[in-house]
């Protein structure tokens, strides 16, 4: 279980400003029973807690290679073990997220990215941002860098999505139970790649109230109209992460992601939850809150771990 290193008076900082209303605006899962059971087939697969030391710490957190999508289309940015924070701030093991669209690698890690339209930059911080690209084949990659835009050669995979058309004149996919692998499969790459309809929100990129998940499970989180940076920053326009986790209305456990980190794995029994998600101004004030329920179904022994 993971639970926050913050002493007492820090704690009751954090958690004064919580006492705010709610949002409330967490996404649900689907009311249609195909696309519910659709989506929950693919929980597993974004909650997973990747067990190999060599995997890349920075991922596409909601497309995978061979996705179709409409565009434009929403990518989101995941790291893992460094801290985001805007471009222009030198802090140790922290940067921001680089767009690599159709191009390669750069091949200097002294030299600055270039600022193009196949190298997209989001120095401010940005956890996902939405692109709109033309019909067809392209490739696309994640590149982390540091205050002045020099690679740390942290990158993603290469993956390739293949654009069908425009959102605004391409009909959404259906499933059709006839043929509901193959119907699911584009239904829910269209769902997960569907820009958000709010300007400004803190959000769970891989969860939705209601869902059942096996422990321990990761948490992938983004804001929208925010960027992030660590606390005790004073950056304009951007905040770091706190989570909560509520068991029968008594806090069980309380992540603080004060190094401006945009994931965390929970531990947690058997059990019905109630996960609080903030975003938190480097003065720790609130700027954003939202929480969802959810049920862990089972949890791995440790000595399966």
């Amino acid at each position: 279980m993971n639970e926050s290193s913050a002493g007492p008076a820090l704690l009751l900082a954090l958690l004064l400003p919580l006492m705010a209303p709610i949002a409330h605006s967490a996404a649900r899962l689907p009311d249609d029973p195909l696309e519910r059971r659709c989506w929950l087939q693919y929980t597993a697969d974004r909650t997973s807690v990747s067990l190999f030391a060599d995997s890349t710490p920075v991922t596409f957190s909601n497309l995978r290679d061979g996705f179709h999508v409409r565009t434009p289309f929403w990518v989101e940015f995941g790291i893992r073990g460094m801290g985001v924070i805007p471009a222009g701030n030198k802090r140790e093991k922290s940067g921001h997220h680089h767009l690599l669209i159709d191009t390669p690698m750069p091949n200097s890690v002294t030299e600055p990215i270039p600022f193009s339209d196949k190298y997209r930059h989001f120095g401010k911080g940005q956890t996902a941002t939405a692109i709109d690209l033309p019909p067809g084949q392209h490739s696309l990659r994640l590149l982390f860098a540091d205050y002045d835009h020099r690679p740390y050669y942290v990158f993603s995979r290469k993956i390739t999505v293949t654009v069908t058309g425009p959102r605004n004149a391409t009909p959404k996919p259906r499933i059709n139970p006839e043929h509901f692998s193959e119907s699911c499969a584009l239904w829910y790459q269209d769902e997960v790649s569907t820009p958000p309809a709010e300007s400004r929100a803190v959000y769970l990129k891989n969860l939705r109230d209601g869902e059942t998940v096996d422990s321990p499970f990761l948490v992938k989180l983004g804001a929208v109209g925010f960027g992030v940076a660590p606390e005790r920053t004073s950056i304009p326009e951007t905040g770091h992460f706190l989570l909560t986790v509520r068991k029968n209305r008594t806090t069980v456990s309380t992540v603080h992601l004060g190094d401006g980190q945009t994931e965390a794995v929970l531990d947690l029994g058997p059990g019905d939850y109630d996960l609080e998600f903030s975003l938190l101004s480097g003065d720790h004030k609130l700027l954003l809150r939202d929480q969802l329920r959810l049920s862990v179904a089972s949890q791995a022994s440790a000595q399966r771990r």
